[in-house]
């Protein structure tokens, strides 16, 4: 378990910490057996920080809340949801990730780093997520940002035959998952470093992100990483 939080930098508590035990070793062991280890052991998983900013929009686009925190999906490409969060590198830099997350089994579909929160972020994100798709039409759930509510993101959804769902007023909650994603990398990877430069912070994101998608053990997922879980079902 030692070796382990080391490699993992900390972000296992006791839930995940027994996924990967019993996974590794092919057993069955009791959480509150791992819970009581690691604190005999002097482990402890990092201490997620949250925080939220709102920017006010005059929007050109809205849709109805049609996901209505239905966060379940019976097979990959059904639902989507995505959002951009803001990351700071160097002294005062900023950088915004665009991503698109499958509500079926939470993988990352698509993602991409800029410098700037604009439409060109959020259209090459959805763009890339379109273009591995094979005859589906998922659903597409974002909150109210300028980028979803522009009539170029609606035509992009419409183009693709998808339909667009939209989070309420001030409901973040609405896109729940996507919110929840954006804690998990920040806890588990962000918050652990300093980066100097733009080339360090994507370098992070890259490798979180993978490891997130193919190495990620979730108990959801019976014990399996996202992409494990969509091969399954493939």
């Amino acid at each position: 378990m030692k070796i382990l939080h080391e490699k993992v930098e900390g972000i296992y508590g006791y839930r995940r910490m027994r996924l990967n035990i019993n996974r590794k070793f092919g057993q069955n062991f009791n959480h509150k057996r791992i819970y009581r280890l690691m604190n005999v052991a002097g482990i402890q998983s990092v201490i997620r920080r949250k925080k939220k900013r709102y920017k006010r929009t005059n929007p050109q686009h809205v849709a109805d809340n049609i996901l209505n925190r239905e966060f379940k999906a019976e097979k990959p490409n059904e639902k989507w949801v995505t959002d951009v969060s803001e990351f700071k590198y160097g002294t005062s830099k900023k950088a915004y990730l665009s991503a698109i997350l499958d509500l079926y089994d939470g993988s990352i579909v698509s993602y991409v780093l800029g410098h700037s929160n604009n439409n060109k972020l959020v259209f090459k994100t959805f763009d890339q997520a379109t273009n591995l798709l094979d005859g589906e039409h998922p659903l597409i759930h974002s909150d109210r940002g300028f980028q979803y509510t522009s009539h170029g993101f609606k035509r992009r959804v419409d183009e693709v035959e998808m339909t667009h769902s939209m989070s309420r007023v001030g409901k973040c909650i609405d896109n729940g998952p996507m919110e929840s994603f954006w804690g998990t990398l920040k806890c588990e990877k962000y918050y652990l470093h300093k980066y100097g430069t733009f080339e360090e912070l994507s370098k992070a994101i890259d490798e979180y992100i993978r490891f997130y998608n193919y190495e990620r053990y979730q108990e959801r997922l019976n014990g399996l990483s996202p992409v494990e879980y969509r091969t399954k079902a493939a």
